[in-house]
């Protein structure tokens, strides 16, 4: 039996539990992991699992009967449906004992599957071809990829890369891998709720406990100064104005330092300004 998202929304779903089925959608890992038997399959992809999607009729649990790879593009999968009652985490659906049908199934194209994958098509068709399998196609794709993006003043309007959000572990690279892509300007995204959500045992991410006053501003100071350390390290430049931003293609690799959710403002609206003087904040 073949699923369509719509069938979420109006509740068709339902009736199909305990049934194999299969569904087409897009993967949302979340670990860092190459390989994965626990993940989220989205109707539409998002850039990182703080862009979760409110409607949980639009995700989906997935167990995987193996680990598998996250594919850049949307999947089909196959498996066991089953509909979820009164679930902690507020999921609707899991699809169990999964297993991969296809790595290019057709999914609705929408203005923000384009925004989302675009860049990330582009970035990916730049890899060169790997042992020699369909050199000359991916030959060509590579370079129509490049006169696309050469020139232009590209931006992903919303990025934690360099692994900015994990305190403890070593930055990674991030201004030779844009160069590499033709990616000129990150939207780098701190995020101040860290210290009151967990990655749990059933490996759901979840909100344990209500934030002291004041401690996700205090945690921000760290985060925000990570973001800033990275961009030190790697000389990335910041953009903090319509000036900066007109020449950041010329510049080099470039960032807008960038805040994902206001929970550090604490319900101080001050703060905002705060985060512009001494942070460079310019997206919020």
């Amino acid at each position: 039996m073949q699923l369509e998202w719509p069938d979420l929304t109006t509740g068709r779903a339902d009736l199909f539990d305990g049934a194999e089925v299969e569904i087409s959608g897009w993967v949302a890992p979340i670990d860092v992991a190459e390989c994965h038997d626990y993940f989220l399959l989205l109707e539409e992809p998002i850039c990182c699992l703080g862009c979760l999607p409110n409607n949980p009729s639009t995700c989906v649990e997935v167990f995987a009967a193996a680990a598998v790879a996250a594919p850049p593009g949307p999947v089909r999968l196959i498996g066991q449906w089953r509909r979820l009652i009164d679930d902690p985490a507020g999921w609707l659906y899991q699809l169990r004992d999964a297993r991969l049908v296809d790595i290019a199934s057709p999914v609705p194209v929408t203005r923000r599957t384009i925004l989302t994958a675009g860049a990330l098509a582009a970035l990916a068709a730049w890899r060169p071809p790997a042992g020699g399998a369909d050199t000359i196609g991916n030959t060509e794709r590579a370079a129509a990829t490049r006169q696309l993006v050469t020139g232009a003043l590209t931006v992903d309007i919303h990025s934690h890369a360099g692994r900015i959000l994990r305190t403890t572990a070593p930055l990674e690279p991030v201004a030779a891998p844009m160069r590499e892509g033709g990616m000129a300007v990150l939207c780098l995204a701190m995020v101040a709720d860290s210290p009151a959500t967990r990655l749990m045992p059933d490996r759901r991410i979840r909100a344990v406990r209500e934030p002291a006053p004041g401690e996700l501003y205090a945690w921000s100071r760290t985060a925000f100064a990570r973001l800033l350390q990275l961009a030190e390290e790697q000389q990335l430049h910041i953009v903090a104005d319509a000036a900066a931003l007109r020449t950041a293609l010329a510049q080099g690799p470039s960032i807008i330092v960038s805040a994902e959710g206001a929970d550090f403002l604490d319900r101080s609206i001050e703060r905002v300004n705060e985060a512009y003087t001494a942070y460079h904040l310019r997206h919020l």
